[in-house]
């Protein structure tokens, strides 16, 4: 039988640490004031590309504070009547999660990671798009998280059955997390698309060459 390979933590002499230093000292960096005129102008992308259709369930989450604030997106959808589910963590030693309805009170969980209490569960293929954060992204759709692999391992029948394309999964980051290439594993799980202040941008076969 085929098996997705196991997106564990990736070890001590991984190329990709020094990298996600890197980026998350660049993002960092970003002042409060632009942090905020960023955040506004993702939503603005994402509905301008017709993404918030009412009745849509939207995999999102709860921005930590080196992050592309995600609260502006969050506000819009739900005023474009779309149903926002957020990632719980299930368990830390086998990096598992759950998408859930954003309902009930905010804690944080493992890892600094804020999620509500309540809702009903929504198993991932439920969802019609999903914005995932990342570390950085290259032009062929490939991302770095934090080094987890929750989101890997919670979309790993993608890798398993490419016929399966649903959810969207959706990128969103700071311009400046973009990389020429990034080094890749056999678990990740490429981008359908990425949004930055920037712009957003669908990845094609062609990209992916």
């Amino acid at each position: 039988m085929s098996r997705v390979p196991d997106p564990s933590p990736a070890p001590q002499d991984d190329p990709r640490r020094t990298l996600r230093r890197q980026l998350r000292a660049l993002r960092r960096a970003i002042p409060p004031r632009a942090r905020d005129a960023a955040a506004h102008r993702v939503a603005r992308h994402v509905a301008q590309a017709g993404l918030l259709i009412p009745g849509r369930r939207i995999g999102l989450f709860l921005s930590m504070a080196e992050e592309l604030p995600t609260q502006p997106l969050i506000e819009l959808a739900q005023q474009r009547g779309c149903t926002i589910c957020l990632p719980r963590i299930l368990s830390t030693r086998h990096s598992t999660m759950r998408f859930y309805d954003a309902q009930g009170d905010v804690r944080i969980g493992p890892y600094g990671i804020a999620h509500m209490t309540g809702g009903r569960p929504r198993p991932a293929r439920e969802l019609d798009l999903v914005f995932m954060p990342l570390v950085g992204f290259d032009g062929r759709g490939n991302r770095i998280g934090m080094g987890k692999g929750f989101y890997d391992r919670h979309f790993a029948y993608r890798l398993l059955f490419t016929h399966l394309r649903r959810p969207a999964l959706i990128g969103i980051a700071f311009a400046v997390q973009a990389v020429t290439e990034l080094p890749t594993a056999p678990h990740d799980v490429p981008l359908d698309a990425i949004v930055t202040e920037s712009s957003l941008h669908w990845f094609n076969e062609a990209d992916r060459k």
